[in-house]
């Protein structure tokens, strides 16, 4: 059953949508869209939600060769392939991520959008195949994606917080608690107010103080993430 809010946001992003196809703005629309298709994946509705994205990625407005329209399609399949990973498709996330990484590829170096402050950029897909092979349930190729990528080379700290925060994840998945936490104190590092006030690294390091032995290092941060 989809919740009221979530019933609520999918209408206001339908709205916007609509209105932004109306405005014959195609970055606007396919921003629409997409946000519109993350409400539909978060319902739980994978079928509508790839839907959502690849349709508006193959539309005429967001065809031809200007490098944001290249982006935005880029974007909107990264979307499809993390929705695939949710429903539990390796295969297609994977194969959805191997289009996005070949329309990066035509872009080279990346491009800034103004309604997507990361970006489209071969960095950004990579990082977002972190993601998504740990939400399809594989934390091995989650590190092996990781591996690919060096924290220097990602633009902002908040990037370098959740490649860390993602990498954390992946190894409590695995079962690999020291790994973990190392991995957790690295985004502290690098982020310290975001990392504390994050859910995912609230409950990792609840999971990390419940299911094993603690170290110092655990109860420090789990103190400056304000939990008792």
């Amino acid at each position: 059953m989809i919740k009221l809010d979530d019933q609520l946001g999918w209408i206001a992003a339908d709205r916007a949508r609509t209105l932004a196809a109306a405005s014959d703005n195609p970055l606007v629309a396919g921003e629409a869209a997409r946000n519109l298709a993350v409400l539909a994946r978060r319902a739980g509705l994978h079928t509508q939600a790839a839907q959502i994205a690849l349709g508006m990625a193959e539309d005429e407005m967001l065809q031809g060769r200007d490098p944001t329209l290249t982006a935005e399609r880029g974007l909107l399949v990264m979307s499809a392939a993390y929705t695939a990973a949710h429903a539990g498709d390796r295969s297609g996330m994977r194969q959805l991520t191997d289009q996005a990484a070949a329309t990066a590829a035509q872009l080279g170096r990346g491009v800034l959008l103004r309604d997507h402050g990361g970006g489209f950029s071969p960095t950004a897909v990579q990082l977002h195949l972190i993601s998504a092979e740990y939400a399809a349930g594989d934390p091995s190729s989650a590190i092996a994606a990781a591996r690919k990528l060096t924290p220097r080379s990602l633009p902002t700290l908040e990037r370098r917080a959740r490649y860390f925060t993602d990498i954390a994840r992946a190894y409590g998945m695995w079962g690999r608690r020291d790994q973990c936490l190392q991995a957790l104190l690295h985004a502290e590092r690098a982020a310290p107010q975001e990392t504390h006030s994050r859910p995912a690294v609230r409950d990792l390091v609840t999971s990390l103080l419940v299911s094993g032995r603690t170290s110092p290092e655990l109860r420090g941060l789990a103190a400056r993430c304000g939990i008792p």
